[in-house]
């Protein structure tokens, strides 16, 4: 039996879940490219995995943006390399950074009362700035509208 891709301490995928195809790489390369299908793609039904937190899938969602379709199925197109194995690799690293990246839970932000000293320098400040206002207005000419 394969062995479980760790995430997390308490996340792992069963690699049955995980879908590869080769494909032939796009760009310069001659006959590599022309040739061989060294480039991946990647399928993984996020949303279909039993071993995923609701949690973790709302967030994976947003995080996955554009690389992941309808049905919630993640796509991951791995071309930098040159071999199939490598290419692999890359493809399952950038998926496991991809849904490690969705376990981190965001800090709800509390929002706080402004201090003391907060409060009074702002209204040193306006006083500061009111009081330049005040000797513009004073000087005859002092470039205002009259």
């Amino acid at each position: 039996m394969p062995e479980p891709i760790r995430i997390t301490s308490s996340i792992a995928l069963d690699e049955a879940e995980i879908e590869e195809n080769f494909v032939r790489s796009s760009g310069p390369g001659g006959q590599n490219v022309n040739k061989l299908s060294t480039a991946v793609q990647l399928r993984f039904d996020a949303m279909g995995s039993p071993n995923l937190p609701e949690g973790v899938k709302t967030r994976l969602k947003v995080l996955a943006g554009k690389r992941m379709t309808r049905d919630g199925v993640i796509i991951i197109i791995a071309q930098r390399f040159r071999t199939q194995e490598r290419n692999r690799e890359d493809a399952l690293e950038r998926l496991v950074e991809l849904i490690k990246a969705a376990t981190v839970v965001p800090v709800t932000r509390r929002p706080t009362r402004p201090t003391l000293g907060s409060k009074v320098r702002r209204l040193e400040s306006k006083a500061r700035r009111s009081g330049v206002k005040a000797m513009r207005q004073d000087k005859p000419g002092g470039g205002g509208d009259d």
